[in-house]
């Protein structure tokens, strides 16, 4: 295995993104194995993607509905392809199966899209009628959750994509769990991987050295603009009712307008917008704040307070999948008032404080080594690539989802020459 080609949704943004670090993982992995990484991407370049040429990645612009990108694929002649997300793979996985038949197809699911969708769902039922309401996080069981997740065509659409696969690469092992016991879908077309990072090289502010709160996330990521209300409609009242003096300093990608009305410097509620390096931002204050009510997958933003010694205060949805039997660096609740409790002891309390900032390390350590699980999922990936056509014979329902897939898109293309053939004799 010599090549791999990565297709991005869009051009990853590390700095704006978890999706966007969750690519460069991927790249680092590969290329610590010893292979070549290609990214390719129909999406507009923007001014604050990484450069990728700058980490030895080629690049390359493709379209959406070309049959260029047959040719190019085929010329490529990749070992292995991932997809950036379940639409990427539904945009192009049927042509790279036409071109490169031979490529190990993964799918990178970065989180399970229905699922948040579902706890979205929840959250709006919950505050119809009265959208500032007071509802906690939404905690339902696995059952109702997946009920709820039945409602969303993205449910099908995803495990469709998942089943095309050769392998598909879970962040949060909450995922796993859900898909297996409630989707049926066998454990060998899953494997988790959350994200990966090395051991902190330097020391950061010890507790008299850090003041405030922090908040930090992509604006355009609906769990993180819920957030951002729920903290200024009733968890920041809280704290800052115990801690008058405190300040909430809320960093993120693309703040739109909506949010930067919502600063208020009285109130110690400070919209800051974008962070040009989150870990140096979330190391001078004492406590990050996560109160997360809806969402999927794992987050970037408590990782980045693990990596900086910050304790957090998250919810349930918050910490799932992040810490295993682990102590939770910090605290977790899921009401607004245990919330601003737990934060509030966090703050004051130097000895709480130094044990949630000493928790980190060794968590981090266990559950997300990049030099223990990068190595681990080159060869994972390898074993599948040297095994593909045995795979794929007893892998009868990928067999039968591609066939479906492949059919179609085959009718359709037929169907449009023929039609135009018709037009232009016309």
């Amino acid at each position: 295995m010599q090549t791999a080609l990565i297709v991005g949704y869009v051009w990853p943004e590390p700095n704006s993104s978890a999706a966007g670090r969750r690519v460069l993982d991927l790249i680092d992995a590969l290329q610590a194995g010893g292979i070549a990484v290609h990214f390719a991407c129909a999406a507009s370049p923007t001014k604050h993607q990484c450069d990728l040429r700058a980490l030895n990645v080629t690049t390359h612009a493709i379209a959406l509905n070309c049959d260029s990108v047959d040719r190019w694929v085929a010329e490529l002649a990749p070992d292995v392809v991932v997809f950036d997300r379940f639409v990427t793979e539904e945009q192009f996985g049927w042509r790279v199966a036409s071109a490169a038949p031979n490529a190990l197809r993964v799918l990178d699911t970065e989180d399970f899209h229905s699922l948040r969708a579902a706890r979205e769902l929840a959250l709006k039922r919950a505050l119809a009628g009265n959208p500032s309401a007071d509802v906690a996080a939404i905690t339902v069981g696995n059952a109702e959750l997946y009920e709820l997740m039945r409602e969303d065509d993205r449910l099908l659409r995803e495990l469709a994509a998942i089943f095309r696969c050769d392998i598909s690469l879970m962040i949060s092992s909450f995922e796993v769990t859900l898909l297996q016991e409630y989707c049926q879908v066998p454990p060998q077309l899953l494997y988790h991987l959350p994200f990966t990072v090395d051991q902190p090289a330097m020391t950061y502010p010890d507790f008299a050295a850090r003041e405030h709160f922090v908040s930090i996330g992509n604006f355009r990521h609906r769990p993180n603009w819920d957030t951002v209300l729920w903290l200024k409609q009733h968890v920041w009242p809280a704290i800052r009712q115990q801690l008058p003096r405190a300040e909430l300093h809320i960093y993120g990608a693309y703040p739109p307008p909506k949010a930067t009305a919502l600063h208020n410097k009285r109130q110690g509620f400070l919209v800051k917008g974008w962070a040009d390096d989150a870990l140096t931002v979330v190391a001078r204050h004492k406590v990050l704040l996560a109160p997360l009510r809806v969402g999927a997958g794992i987050k970037g933003k408590l990782l980045d307070a693990m990596l900086t010694g910050t304790p957090s205060v998250t919810t349930d949805i918050g910490a799932e999948g992040m810490c295993g039997e682990c102590q939770w660096p910090g605290a977790v609740a899921n009401d607004s008032k245990a919330i601003a409790a737990q934060a509030v002891s966090l703050y004051q309390d130097e000895s709480q404080w130094r044990l949630a900032a000493n928790a980190c390390g060794p968590l981090l350590a266990k559950h997300y080594s990049r030099a223990d699980l990068g190595p681990k999922l080159v060869t994972v990936l390898r074993e599948r690539h040297l095994n593909l056509n045995a795979w794929r014979r007893d892998n009868i329902l990928g067999a039968l989802f591609n066939f479906h897939s492949i059919r179609s898109t085959e009718f359709m293309s037929r169907w449009i020459e023929v039609k135009s053939r018709l037009n232009k004799a016309d």
